[in-house]
């Protein structure tokens, strides 16, 4: 099954990927990161279709698809 990786340090919570994604499982997270910012996660792992259009999206590259 793939699963979504995020650098949550790296993260800066834009919300690019919560848009791309095709099954609506990525979130912001409610708590935060050493640089004040809250971060995106993956909310069911097991719902992650692999499509990697979150990971595309993301202009950080804090996102690795794992299959």
């Amino acid at each position: 099954m793939p699963r979504p990786v995020f650098n949550q340090e790296r993260c800066k919570g834009c919300g690019l990927c919560v848009v791309a994604c095709r099954k609506n499982i990525i979130v912001i997270s409610d708590s935060l990161n050493s640089k004040g910012y809250h971060p995106a996660t993956c909310s069911d792992e097991s719902a992650c279709i692999g499509c990697i259009m979150c990971a595309k999206a993301c202009p950080d590259v804090v996102i690795e698809i794992y299959k």
